[in-house]
């Protein structure tokens, strides 16, 4: 059994179409019948996240951490306790492609780093989209880590004694300690989001507030690494 766990805070905005581009790579035929669990992990929501989750098929966990290290930590021990092999990690505001879940787990690797692209640039316009482009190797063999596009086996999660209790960069020191335990990660292009470039961002760390610390006029020289 695989699953796809997903941290929201306050996401009923963006949490219906991510669970239909969930369930579409979950009913992907190359996973074989392969059953899929997904499961949002519901972080101190007061909207209307919980109920659209489960009109979207979701298993849901309230927890009341404000913290994405605990609620990815949270959602990974229900999989794992309900019996999952791999565990496929994403944001609330990110889309995955219908072969995302099977691209991670054919990669026969421990894990599996992914990378992101962003259709929509918003408020950051076209300046950052060129950035973007120019400092980002979306391509086999890059370097960077998301939380909206990981992968990992059961018994690599448990080697690496799973996500630290961290309001950002939870993901990074996940990965840290993946490496420090020897895990094979696969640096992967193949397996395919689309996240968002908001603004108005949940972790003070991650991808929306490295975009927003940018300078529009691009005059920093700043890359967009881990």
């Amino acid at each position: 059994m695989l699953a796809i766990i997903i941290p929201a805070n306050n996401e009923e905005a963006v949490i219906g179409l991510c669970l239909q581009s969930a369930q579409a790579a979950a009913c992907c035929p190359s996973l074989q019948g392969e059953p899929v669990l997904t499961i949002v992990v519901l972080d101190a929501c007061t909207d209307g996240t919980a109920a659209i989750a489960r009109q979207g098929g979701a298993l849901t966990l309230a927890v009341d951490a404000r913290n994405v290290g605990m609620a990815r930590a949270a959602g990974a021990r229900m999989a794992l306790a309900m019996g999952a092999r791999w565990l496929a990690f994403t944001d609330a505001d990110t889309n995955v492609a219908p072969e995302w879940l099977h691209e991670q787990v054919s990669l026969d690797s421990d894990a599996v780093c992914g990378t992101v692209s962003v259709t929509d640039w918003g408020v950051h316009g076209e300046p950052m989209r060129r950035h973007f482009n120019a400092t980002y190797t979306d391509a086999d063999g890059h370097q960077h880590i998301h939380g909206a596009n990981l992968g990992v086996s059961a018994q690599a999660y448990h080697r690496a004694g799973g996500f630290a209790p961290l309001a950002s960069s939870e993901d990074v020191a996940f990965v840290r300690a993946l490496q420090a335990v020897g895990a094979r990660i696969a640096w992967s292009a193949a397996p395919r989001v689309v996240t968002s470039a908001r603004h108005v961002f949940r972790a003070p760390g991650g991808f929306g507030a490295t975009l927003l610390g940018l300078n529009p006029g691009l005059s920093t020289g700043q890359e967009f690494g881990a």
